[in-house]
């Protein structure tokens, strides 16, 4: 899509919706999907109810066990699966309609690439699906197979690549037409720790960049270091939703950091920290890991009464 394209289409959509904010990037509104099996009967609620709000960018994680519907919000955002009621606005549109795609792009959590098309090869592809001048596709697949660190690789087959560079691959594809919005699906699956510390600080990067980052991953330390905001799902129902930092915060606890006291002095109360001569570097409510959230939350859905037995677990449609 041409830059004066996007620009005429915003203009439209602030007319015609006065409460568009070109800063809100994906809005859910009560989206709900069910399952329904042959005969039009409930086999699964995937999603129920899910009100969210992802600004322009920002990382935002989204979280949950399998079977909990991240997957499924995912398809609804890209408009390959329709809501069962409520909506998914992307761009201030509805998520089907399926121009907007030109402004995301997909990482899915395995990627389907041509195993004898090289590196070059697939990108130029890809390239040429948005119908971008030869010039600026030759130019922004060497950008692309840079960036992610593969330029030592790219005439060689992708049925030569490991999982970890097929992964790196598969970015380059869901970075090549520049898009506004990205969705990551399982983004570090599969890389060494240094291929792990790189894609992290690509996610970053896209950040600065302006960019609006999707993510899900089971790698809760992934999450929590370039995450901004995270939801946390559970069988389809939103249990948690804010910054990273502000749930992580253990308000009932208060820590003090100081420096230049005693053994004898540091398990002394606040008002003997100065009758020894320390100095209070820092108090502040300490933190908890995002891994001991997540499990926290999980548990207490699991052990609270009358919760669905069913979930998306048990749909082969939607595995997570």
């Amino acid at each position: 899509m041409s830059s004066d394209t996007a620009v005429d289409k915003k203009s439209r959509l602030q007319q015609t919706n006065p409460d568009y904010d070109p800063n809100v990037v994906v809005e859910t509104q009560n989206l709900t999907k069910i399952y329904r099996d042959f005969w039009g009967r409930q086999k699964v609620r995937a999603l129920n109810a899910l009100d969210l709000e992802i600004r322009k960018g920002e990382v935002f994680g989204l979280l949950g066990p399998n079977g909990s519907g991240k997957s499924t919000t995912i398809k609804l955002l890209l408009g390959l699966l329709f809501p069962s009621s409520g909506r998914a606005l992307v761009f201030g549109e509805e998520a089907s309609e399926v121009t907007k795609n030109e402004r995301i792009g997909y990482l899915p959590e395995e990627s389907y690439l041509y195993k004898f098309l090289t590196a070059e090869e697939t990108l130029d592809f890809y390239g040429r699906l948005f119908d971008m001048p030869a010039d600026v596709r030759r130019q922004r697949v060497d950008d692309l197979i840079e960036k992610v660190g593969l330029t030592w690789a790219k005439r060689r087959q992708l049925k030569e690549y490991s999982k970890g560079m097929t992964r790196r691959i598969g970015l380059a594809q869901a970075l090549i037409n520049d898009p506004e919005l990205i969705l990551l699906d399982e983004p570090t699956s599969g890389l060494d720790p240094l291929g792990t510390r790189e894609m992290k600080d690509m996610i970053l990067q896209l950040k600065n960049e302006g960019k609006t980052v999707v993510m899900c991953s089971h790698l809760l330390a992934d999450v929590q270091d370039v995450c901004d905001r995270i939801a946390i799902l559970y069988q389809g129902d939103l249990k948690e939703l804010g910054r990273v930092d502000s749930l992580l915060q253990v308000t009932e606890e208060t820590q003090v950091r100081t420096k230049g006291l005693s053994q004898e002095a540091q398990e002394e109360i606040k008002s003997v920290v100065a009758k020894y001569g320390g100095e209070i570097v820092s108090m502040e409510n300490p933190k908890t890991t995002l891994e001991d959230l997540f499990l926290n939350i999980v548990r207490e859905s699991q052990q609270r009464p009358g919760r669905r037995s069913s979930g998306v677990e048990a749909s082969s449609e939607e595995p997570s």
